[in-house]
């Protein structure tokens, strides 16, 4: 089977309704709307007829009442509030629906948390109605002339899409994507009546989970495949350290669970065009990135020197993302002939160890608390080498804009870190595939080992040439991610074909 499938010449396209909770750039909390602004339009590339389904919220990066209502929309029965907005492509790259719906359009603020940080308390019941207009839409019930032929769902919040469309007899496959098991969506279970769901539904064997209902299982069980945003996360999340409590259901449904890479947007992140850059270089004009580093050290107030190495990090400051670990090690680091720049906040112990022994290394460590674009793609290009030591990382984004960057990565072996980084050794070296360093186990130990490795090839000007030309012909498009979509699609779709009904 092809990797990429697009549409035979005279047929109609596949359709498919990709539903999530989040969408770059209309509004983003994390790595699940780069997924939805990057691959539904990658997909339409391939010629894919897709449409997002994406809550109307009240603090969206574009005027929602600038947009037409779907005049002949029709709701679920007792949903009469509920109304659909068409942004077109050009918009956002792909035709978008917003659901414009109390708990949605009349609230400000984050779309999950309320602003003490706690989860909004109506979580379940707003993505309750995003999930029945998905099935609405899916079933042809919903007044419109559109109806997906495949309805890819995302998450937890839309984990309840597969769940309405058993209850109400939608015969569409369903593919339901995780893209961090550590969220499921656990709500009491006393709430079913009021979310309009049978009881029954209460059992391990659905969305039972502890005594609790967590929504994510609607995805995990009712639907027709599942897929996550890598191979190696899809392998961890079967197992009970990564499992979250859900492994033994995922290894009952490993035959339709699929892991596949994310992919990036190549046009935001380029060396050769970004606008956050100084100057532009390509794998074959490389000095240019010698000069990105100085301006970088000037920036953040790192000693003038091209002789040694700059080791950039841009991460929230969680313990996940490993950041305790650069610092338990950090005196050893400054052993080194090495310089660190920092990018992120997270906890505030975190923050306040950060500041202080870049404070201690002056000159020679800096630090940003905060996010700032601009330095993210500064610290990509003007390091040579970059810090990313995530205990766990389903894919990682990062990784991929540094190997693009021709920064190599040094990485603990887990999740999409071990499948976009090959490890520098004497055999990756001769095939030409060594793109950057990898460590494990999860130890500070192991990852100043993996920093002194990483500095003997740097000061090996032939051997660090090789690395970074392979990172940089890696391709991490999404063009390569939809492909493998399409796949999946086809194969839930295969059954269908010769139905005439569908």
């Amino acid at each position: 089977m092809s990797r990429t499938r697009r549409s035979t010449p005279g047929a109609a396209p596949l359709k498919v309704l990709f539903v999530a909770s989040e969408m770059a750039p209309l509004i983003k909390t994390g790595g699940l709307a780069d997924v939805a602004g990057g691959l539904p339009k990658a997909l339409v590339q391939q010629g894919l007829d897709v449409r997002v389904l994406l809550p109307g919220y009240a603090d969206l990066a574009v005027r929602r009442q600038e947009f037409d209502l779907e005049a002949g929309f029709v709701p679920p029965a007792d949903m009469a509030d509920a109304q659909l907005r068409h942004l077109p492509a050009d918009c956002a790259g792909v035709p978008v629906w917003l659901l414009e719906s109390p708990g949605f359009s009349d609230r400000p603020g984050n779309p999950y948390l309320d602003p003490h940080g706690r989860d909004w308390a109506d979580n379940a019941h707003r993505f309750n109605r995003l999930c029945r207009v998905a099935a609405q839409l899916a079933g042809g019930r919903a007044g419109l002339a559109w109806r997906p032929d495949i309805v890819h769902a995302n998450d937890w919040q839309t984990g309840l899409t597969p769940v309405w469309m058993m209850l109400e007899r939608v015969d569409r496959p369903v593919l339901f994507t995780i893209h961090n098991l550590q969220y499921r969506g656990d709500f009491e279970s006393g709430l079913l009546p009021e979310l309009k769901l049978p009881f029954w539904l209460h059992h391990p064997d659905a969305l039972e989970f502890h005594g609790r209902i967590a929504l994510i299982k609607g995805g995990l069980v009712f639907a027709d495949a599942i897929s996550t945003v890598s191979p190696t996360y899809a392998r961890e999340i079967q197992t009970p350290d990564l499992g979250e409590g859900l492994d033994g259901l995922l290894r009952h449904r490993k035959a339709v669970l699929h892991g596949v890479l994310n992919g990036i947007d190549t046009a935001a992140w380029d060396p050769a065009t970004d606008g956050h850059l100084p100057v532009h270089y390509t794998a074959d004009r490389w000095a240019a990135k010698a000069e990105i580093k100085r301006a970088l050290q000037a920036e953040v107030g790192l000693a003038p020197r091209d002789d040694v190495p700059v080791l950039g990090f841009i991460a929230r400051l969680i313990p996940q993302k490993g950041i305790d670990l650069i610092l338990d090690i950090l005196p050893e680091l400054m052993a080194l002939p090495v310089q660190l720049v920092f990018l992120g906040s997270g906890m505030p112990d975190m923050e306040h160890r950060l500041r202080q022994a870049c404070a201690s290394a002056a000159g020679q460590a800096a630090c940003r608390i905060g996010f700032d674009e601009g330095l993210a793609h500064r610290i990509e290009a003007g390091a040579d080498l970059f810090l990313m030591p995530s205990r766990f990382e389903p894919c990682g984004l990062n990784q991929l804009y540094s190997l693009r960057y021709g920064t190599p990565p040094i990485v603990h072996h887990c999740g999409g870190l071990a499948d976009s980084v090959v490890d520098t050794d004497a055999s990756s070296l001769a095939t030409g595939t060594a793109n950057g360093f990898q460590f494990a186990p999860a130890t500070s130990m192991a990852l100043l080992d993996a920093v002194r490795r990483a500095l003997k090839c740097y000061n090996d000007k032939d051997t660090w040439h090789k690395i970074v030309q392979a990172a940089m012909a890696q391709d991490f498009s999404w063009a390569h991610s939809a492909g493998r979509y399409q796949t999946i699609y086809a194969q839930l779709r295969a059954p269908l074909q010769h139905d005439p009904s569908r």
